[in-house]
């Protein structure tokens, strides 16, 4: 499968209500779980070339991996407060609002993010240090989602 149609299926996933989805094709299967608001591919494996033998079917124990609970990170988290895409940056060429260790005032600019073709300023609600930056620029975020870390 092309990287192109999986970004696409990943997108369709992250965008919508359905939390699973599992596609067959000729050059094999692809397992997208939608977790933290987030879709990524789980599994990805190939085709099954066609064999002169035939194969015994064996009964297969669906394994599930066991979820990842990330540590809380220590301090303020700045939250999303809408979904769209974050930007460090007001232009591509442009240094980022803040770096790591930036000491910010509440209401500075952290950062944008785009929502229906409007750039939107989200500002700091706390005074403190930036000790921590979660999201890269051009990903998207969700409602909530935490984008920096303020002590």
């Amino acid at each position: 499968m092309d990287l192109r149609k999986l970004k696409t299926l990943i997108d369709l996933v992250s965008d919508s209500n359905v939390s699973e989805l599992e596609i067959t094709e000729a050059e094999g299967k692809v397992r997208i779980v939608k977790s933290m608001g987030v879709a990524q591919p789980v599994v990805m494996q190939p085709a099954a070339p066609l064999a002169a033998a035939p194969v015994v079917a064996a009964p297969v124990a669906a394994v599930e991996a066991a979820p990842v609970v990330a540590a809380a990170p220590a301090g303020h988290a700045v939250k999303s407060p809408m979904v769209g895409t974050f930007y460090r940056s007001s232009s591509p060429g442009s240094a980022p609002f803040i770096q790591i260790g930036s000491v910010v005032k509440e209401g500075d600019t952290l950062c944008i993010i785009e929502a229906m073709k409007i750039l939107n300023e989200i500002e700091s609600d706390k005074s403190g240090t930036v000790t921590q930056i979660l999201c890269e620029n051009g990903q998207a975020v969700e409602y909530g989602q935490p984008l920096f870390i303020v002590e």
